[in-house]
């Protein structure tokens, strides 16, 4: 017997932050009724200008609604789909509730007027469950101090980050014969000693008794290839999963590359260094992250031109340019080639949103700090991929400098998740601060 809560009607009310973060978000609450306060319009009107993907989503958000509601009063419940099982509609702030949020917490401000839209419906609805769903935590928090029932938008969120794919394995106790053979050969063809099926592109470090090798399952050969710790223009890897960050940069048959860890492990480091090693291969490299303004306010309150307003932000790109640059003395070739690079625009350190809209052809790709970006613009640079191109997002999930993000539902935990075992496609976590003893202590016990 299906039970009553099961099958019960409910109406999601949404918050600006919801629509922000996914503009179809309205569209994914199965055969269920969605409600957006009016409040919601006017803070949506308020984003409409401008580049950041925040204002492609509202813009994408006013453009659906008009479609859906093109003759018809928007206060009456309207179908939102063909089969006419889900509704919408626009709830105003008049309150018809027993409680006024405004008053409760002593403020008139939009998200008051939000919950109070809410709390007038589930009075005007009492045969339906109302539902606010917001990304805002301390939003959810107000709401359930009202009894109003309130939950985040689970849409694309990952299930649980600590069985996140790690991208390697450790594998003891593999007969030394095995070993052996990989030094000989420098691959296996067969390894009965690895159980249940294996993943594409995915990373081994392999231990017989007194003995051990690094590996890599190659799925196209169907081999388990030995991995060398190579260097890149200067800068070589200090550990297995920084070896193996270095061997799926270098792969060409990898288009698309994670790599997660906390600060001082080596994401941005090793990408740089594995992307400028191979500058005869592509027209360009460029190094974008997404610019979170401190204190959420927007970087048009810091003086200065574009630029100036700008460099704060991507000094640490340009630190790890230099560190590279500076593993060779000035007269040495290298140190000039980056120079000469860095002049010609083949490599160019740049805000994310100022690549948006282009065709990314014959191009290595990094986004630094990709916690900081949702599902949705994940799926969007992705889909600029042009022919000859490599995109690598580097990141950690634990680290999120976004009110509306957290290690669940951020783009790069939902990249991760969905992608793992894909034949162009790789991942590694790195789990060792390089950086210094300092900063493994700071990682470590703060």
């Amino acid at each position: 017997m299906v039970s009553k809560k099961s099958t019960e009607k409910k109406i999601y009310v949404l918050d600006t932050s919801v629509i922000i973060h996914d503009h179809n978000s309205f569209l994914s609450f199965e055969d269920n009724d969605v409600a957006i306060p009016i409040t919601v319009l006017e803070e949506l009107d308020n984003f409409k200008h401008g580049h950041d993907t925040k204002n492609f989503e509202a813009r994408e958000f006013t453009r659906i609604i008009d479609r859906l509601s093109e003759g018809e009063n928007l206060q009456n419940w309207l179908p939102l789909n063909k089969k006419k099982k889900s509704k919408f509609k626009i709830i105003l702030n008049s309150n018809n509730s027993k409680l006024d949020a405004n008053k409760v917490f002593g403020e008139r401000k939009a998200d008051h007027n939000i919950l109070n839209a809410a709390l007038s419906i589930q009075e005007s609805e009492k045969d339906k469950r109302v539902i606010l769903v917001t990304k805002d935590i301390n939003l959810r928090i107000k709401a359930k101090a009202l009894e109003l029932p309130a939950e985040d938008y689970n849409t694309g969120k990952v299930k649980d980050v600590s069985d996140l794919y790690l991208g390697k394995t450790t594998v003891k106790g593999v007969p030394k014969e095995y070993i052996q053979e990989m030094y000989e050969k420098g691959y296996l063809d067969e390894f009965p000693f690895l159980k249940g099926k294996l993943q594409n592109n995915h990373f081994y470090i392999l231990k017989s008794e007194n003995a051990s090798s690094l590996a890599f399952y190659n799925s196209s050969a169907k081999k388990l290839e030995r991995i060398e710790k190579l260097t890149a223009y200067g800068i070589s890897p200090r550990n297995a999963e920084q070896a193996f960050a270095l061997h799926a940069l270098l792969n060409p048959n990898i288009k698309l590359l994670t790599i997660q860890g906390v600060a001082g492990t080596g994401k941005t480091l090793l990408a740089l260094a594995g992307a400028i090693a191979q500058r005869r291969d592509f027209k360009q490299i460029i190094l974008a992250r997404p610019i979170v303004p401190l204190s959420n306010k927007d970087i048009g309150f810091l003086p200065g031109d574009i630029h100036d307003k700008i460099n704060p932000y991507m000094e640490p790109l340009w630190d790890n340019l230099k560190f590279i640059r500076n593993q060779f003395s000035e007269m040495d070739k290298k140190h000039q080639q980056i120079a000469e690079m860095q002049k010609n625009e083949k490599i160019i350190i740049t805000p994310l949103a100022y690549i948006r809209g282009r065709s990314l052809s014959d191009i290595i790709f990094i986004v630094d700090e990709a916690q900081n970006l949702t599902p949705h613009e994940i799926k969007t640079i992705i889909s600029r991929a042009g022919e000859n191109t490599k995109i690598i997002f580097t990141g950690d999930i634990y680290q999120i400098d976004t009110p509306y993000l957290d290690e669940e539902s951020n783009g790069l935990s939902y990249l991760i998740d969905r992608v793992k075992g894909n034949e162009i496609y790789a991942h590694i976590n790195l789990e060792k601060g390089e950086r210094s003893d300092l900063a493994n202590l700071a990682n470590d016990l703060l």
